[in-house]
């Protein structure tokens, strides 16, 4: 049984908000062992290749209290056998059906690994997209779609320091294993700034948990400055 098509319960429907001045905030997470083909939802920590990452990944990227961020995006490039590399694309503003625990998330990248793929983005189900891209390619795309690319890295920039200049932000980041070399190189290339969320590594879904509290924390003080301008 999908679990992903099954109906929203009523806590988990989704109500679209739209709180942000950024416009846009996106991420990409890298799934290294992620597997390219269908996989059971008994194991999405072990034969699956740690997509229990990228489902927490998701539901943090996507989910508020009772409703969904209207203006967030998620990118998941799956790198793991049988046949890589294949990009999920999902997005805050069309999806349906989804609720936010893993299971129920791992269930509709599964449905979405059923589809035949090429370069094209397929539709798998509302507001979930799948495509065989790889690194570079999705981040061709990636470029003319985000203002500013964000490479989040320890070493880094204080994100509180450039926090409220950014603007249609993409953040990049690696799941358990980090980005490998090879594909840092290529993250190099197009990203404008390595931005620092703490001293530590943490786990990714933590990494999108603090850059959605610093980006609405942002947001929240420049609507109050623009409200203090507007009435003197």
């Amino acid at each position: 049984m999908v679990l992903g098509l099954i109906t929203i319960l009523p806590f988990a429907q989704i109500y679209l908000q739209n709180v942000s001045v950024f416009n846009m905030r996106g991420f990409l997470v890298v799934g290294n062992k992620a597997v390219t083909k269908p996989f059971s939802l008994k194991d999405l920590a072990g034969s699956a290749g740690r997509m229990d990452i990228l489902c927490r990944c998701v539901a943090q990227a996507l989910f508020i209290s009772h409703g969904i961020r209207k203006d967030s995006e998620i990118y998941l490039l799956l790198l793991g056998k049988p046949d890589p590399p294949k990009v999920l694309k999902i997005l805050g503003s069309e999806v349906r059906y989804m609720a936010p625990d893993e299971r129920n998330i791992g269930g509709l990248i599964r449905k979405a690994l059923q589809v035949k793929v090429d370069k094209d983005w397929r539709l798998s189900t509302p507001g979930i997209y799948i495509a065989r891209k790889n690194l570079r390619e999705l981040l061709d795309e990636l470029s003319a779609r985000y203002d500013e690319i964000v490479y989040l890295r320890e070493d880094g920039v204080d994100i509180r320091e450039v926090a409220c200049n950014l603007k249609n932000p993409l953040f990049i980041l690696g799941d358990h294993i980090g980005i490998k070399e090879e594909d840092e190189k290529v993250v190099l290339e197009y990203a404008n700034m390595i931005v620092s969320l703490s001293p530590l590594s943490l786990q990714a879904d933590q990494c999108i948990v603090i850059t959605h509290y610093e980006l609405d924390r942002c947001s929240r003080v420049l609507e109050s400055k623009e409200q203090a301008e507007s009435n003197p």
